[in-house]
């Protein structure tokens, strides 16, 4: 299996701030782009880390050959 490369950026802000959020623009080598879907989870500390854990649990569901 070739190596992979898994891109992610996390920032916590205030929920009321938050307004918008879009894809995140990736250039590849090939001059080619690639499009990253952005996520947004909220609640507490601890709810935060359990969905952020299944949705890293159900994105790899995706990829059964990994």
């Amino acid at each position: 299996m070739a190596n992979l490369t898994l891109v992610y950026g996390l920032r916590l802000l205030p929920s009321e701030e938050v307004s918008e959020v879009g894809d995140a623009t990736l250039k590849l080598k090939n001059g080619r782009e690639a499009r990253v879907t952005m996520h947004v989870l909220e609640g507490s500390k601890e709810e935060i880390e359990k969905q952020l854990k299944s949705s890293l649990d159900a994105f790899f569901d995706f990829y059964p050959e990994i």
